[in-house]
């Protein structure tokens, strides 16, 4: 059984938080202070979860650095007030940086419930 650490408890409550008051900015036309907030959370809490050296790691590695640019790119300019453009260009930045793992999920989803276009029994 995997051991979770303090630390790592309060990484999942951070990004918890960080999700929903990006999701609550989202829902309240771009409200800028919640979106700012939501992104400090959320990278907060990742770099709890799995460590400061592993999230630089992951952010800055060479294949990964276009991603990471409009990623980081677009959560400064979520901090600069600029929500919308900022949030555009963070959404794009995030699918670069997860496109590996968006179908081990989709596998998994599929592997949980039986959804016709994620399983891939035939």
């Amino acid at each position: 059984m995997v051991t979770i650490t303090e630390f790592q408890k309060i990484g999942v409550g951070l990004t918890g938080f960080g999700v929903f008051f990006l999701l609550f900015g989202v829902l309240l036309y771009f409200d800028s202070v919640l979106l700012a907030l939501g992104n400090v959370l959320f990278l907060t809490g990742l770099a709890f979860i799995i460590g400061l050296r592993r999230t630089a790691h992951f952010f800055f590695q060479r294949q990964k650095l276009k991603a990471s640019t409009f990623f980081l790119g677009g959560v400064a300019l979520v901090l600069l007030r600029w929500p919308v453009i900022g949030m555009a260009v963070e959404s794009y930045g995030f699918v670069l940086l997860f496109k590996s793992f968006f179908p081990m999920a989709f596998g998994f989803l599929g592997s949980l419930m039986n959804i016709p276009y994620l399983s891939s029994q035939t």
